[in-house]
């Protein structure tokens, strides 16, 4: 399945055990920012120049014969400001998924630069003062990882090794748990790491002060988060599986919108809610009503502090006789069960 991200063409697949996501800037036009990224700067500085270009490329599979061309011209990604402050990192952020495990591979050629040669990945991105990355640097001959924290660089981690300017390389990162391993051109530079500062976050494209680089052919595979109110969906469908519907609702940050955040059905998640939704959330009343075939009843999720944090929508068959009375009963333990699980909105929809 190809799922497009405003401009930048993003192919996407997905089993029960991982994901993967492949970056094609082939959709993105020349000179343009892909529109499912943003740009922020550590540091000091303002945001680089990120922008799609074109330039040769290896292939990423073998030649088959000897006389298929070595590269081909295609769509990159390349950062092109070349602000000379010392301590400058533009990064793009990718804005599509929060990662907590995965495997990443990508291309990169550092091209340019009088001050600084860097390329690098930066990783479980909180925002621009917290992130790990793992860069290689052309022009001191190294590849090094390090982690911010509050906007404090910690020691670097790296050995010295040769990244020629000019060259595409092949670097690879995975991080499983609170291990953090890369390789560079395939060789692994340094033992495995060990760190949680943190636990999962964005993936970036970094580099340093007026360095030109150029990345390509990207890949990440990484298990998929599920948020917790899909898991007691799923959870509430294997223990009660006469349930015809199940749903949770909550208002975004703003509380502007309510929206389905988990349900049996995987294509209601986005959709709207409604006034009952809303007057669940804001006022954690009780909605039923009763159709030919079967019943639905709304009924407030409360957090910690008994207050209505999202609203549940349960479907169930009807009998003669039915009442809202033994309607809440047959309800009731189910968005009871659920909350027992739950403590604050921010767990519930991440």
């Amino acid at each position: 399945m190809r799922i497009i991200f405003g401009l930048a063409l993003v192919s996407f697949s997905f089993c029960a055990c991982a994901a993967e996501l492949r970056f094609d800037f082939s959709a993105v036009p020349t000179g343009k920012t892909p529109t499912n990224f943003h740009s922020i700067a550590a540091g000091t500085g303002k945001p680089g120049d990120w922008r799609v270009e074109m330039d040769e490329v290896p292939p990423t599979l073998a030649p088959l014969t000897h006389q298929a061309p070595s590269v081909a011209r295609r769509a990159v990604l390349g950062q092109f400001a070349q602000d000379t402050t010392d301590e400058h990192f533009p990064m793009l952020v990718f804005d599509g998924e929060t990662f907590t495990d995965f495997t990443l591979t990508t291309k990169f050629k550092i091209v340019s630069g009088q001050t600084e040669q860097m390329a690098g990945i930066a990783f479980r991105v909180q925002d621009e003062k917290n992130f790990y990355v793992i860069r290689a640097n052309a022009l001191n001959r190294n590849i090094r990882f390090y982690k911010v924290v509050n906007g404090v660089r910690s020691p670097p981690i790296g050995p010295e090794v040769d990244v020629p300017k000019g060259a595409w390389h092949e670097l690879k990162i995975t991080c499983t748990g609170n291990e953090i391993r890369a390789w560079l051109n395939g060789h692994e530079p340094f033992p495995a790491l060990l760190d949680m500062s943190f636990r999962a976050g964005k993936i970036a494209f970094w580099t340093k002060s007026d360095s030109v680089s150029y990345f390509a052919d990207t890949v990440i595979t990484y298990k998929p988060n599920i948020p917790l109110a899909q898991v007691l969906v799923r959870d509430m469908m294997k223990k009660y599986p006469r349930i015809l519907a199940l749903k949770v609702y909550t208002l975004d940050a703003e509380k502007k919108e309510v929206r389905v955040i988990a349900s049996k059905e995987a294509k209601d998640v986005g959709l709207p809610g409604g006034q009952y939704e809303r007057a669940t959330i804001e006022k954690g009343e009780i909605y039923y009503a009763k159709a030919k075939d079967h019943l639905e009843m709304v009924m407030p999720l409360r957090d910690r502090n008994g207050e209505p944090i999202a609203a549940v929508r349960v479907h169930l068959n009807t009998f003669p006789g039915q009442t809202e009375q033994n309607a809440l009963i047959r309800v009731t333990p189910i968005v009871k069960e659920m909350q027992l699980s739950v403590q604050t909105r921010e767990e519930l929809v991440e």
